[in-house]
């Protein structure tokens, strides 16, 4: 059986079978779905066939999103490079990408949610592209990515207003992180260290929606994360590793997640989202709402 409820098993169910991460998440997947491996493996390539449908068209959108707040920042940056080098470069402008898909009420893959959706699809392409790698190989990291995602959601959460933005965008670097390693050559107890490493520098990350949308701060925060997964994936690559094991990271997360106020789980109370420039957008937005309210009240 190709059962694991933690990092640590799966990892090790890995080593014991001499097999990578991504072929014991895919063997997991089809014991547990009850599907054939054909079939779980072509729901995954459908996955990257979304994934790139969303960057590749988002580079293009140069227009603002319908509230004018976020729109055409994938484009502009990938215009021009002044410090990075190409492989950043790209996961950044790809995250920026998928993420303004999602604000413009795109198809996007939420991975793991719709709010990080950006982080493993920027870091994964742009490996990719580097690497010179085929869809098989990307097929698979989005597998051990998957992997790593479940972990996290079984024993922790992946959800902004459970955990706040560590919950999101760190569980996703994580996984790409993780998955980044695999795709390189990596051991799965490199990809372990990838994900601790990744996952652990975003703790205490909070969920400060401005107007409550999926917008701002959180479209430039994928780019910003979908590079910190790569730095996570470098550093362990290079023989850096994690004094804290990845699942006591994920249980840390949880943790801090619950210790935070609601008021900065998603729930736009705090934070940024309460920043003056912020209440002033969000009074701006409301305000339609309120006046067509006013009126159907007044008409009823």
């Amino acid at each position: 059986m190709f059962t694991f409820k933690t990092i640590a098993e799966l990892v090790d169910l890995a080593t014991q079978k001499q097999l990578p991460l991504s072929e014991i998440v895919w063997r997991w997947e089809t014991e547990r779905s009850g599907e054939t491996p054909d079939i779980i493996w072509e729901k995954m390539r459908l996955r990257l066939d979304a994934i790139k449908e969303s960057a590749y068209a988002g580079i293009q959108e140069k227009n603002k999103t319908f509230n004018n707040l976020v729109g055409g920042d994938a484009y502009r940056t990938n215009q021009q490079t002044y410090l990075l080098g190409p492989t950043a470069k790209k996961a950044l402008v790809y995250a920026l990408a998928v993420s303004e898909v999602n604000a413009n009420m795109g198809k996007i893959v939420a991975c793991p949610t719709a709010g990080s959706c950006g982080i493993v699809p920027g870091a994964l392409l742009a490996a990719a592209e580097q690497l010179g790698c085929s869809d098989e190989v990307l097929v698979r990291a989005l597998f051990t990515a998957a992997g790593i995602g479940a972990v996290i959601a079984q024993n922790a959460s992946v959800s902004g207003a459970v955990g706040g933005c560590q919950a999101e965008c760190g569980s996703a670097a994580a996984m790409a992180a993780g998955a980044v390693v695999e795709m390189l050559g990596g051991a799965p107890e490199q990809s372990a260290h990838a994900m601790a490493l990744a996952l652990k520098n975003t703790l205490g990350l909070v969920c400060d929606p401005v107007a409550g949308l999926v917008e701002v701060p959180c479209v430039k925060r994928n780019g910003f994360i979908a590079v910190h997964s790569l730095v996570g994936a470098e550093m362990a690559l290079s023989g850096v590793e994690s004094a804290i094991p990845v699942d006591e990271v994920i249980d840390a997360m949880y943790r801090i997640g619950l210790a935070l106020p609601a008021s900065l789980r998603e729930t736009a109370e705090a934070g940024l989202a309460k920043t003056p420039t912020a209440v002033a957008i969000t009074e701006k937005l409301l305000k339609p709402v309120l006046v067509c309210c006013v009126f159907l009240f007044q008409w009823v």
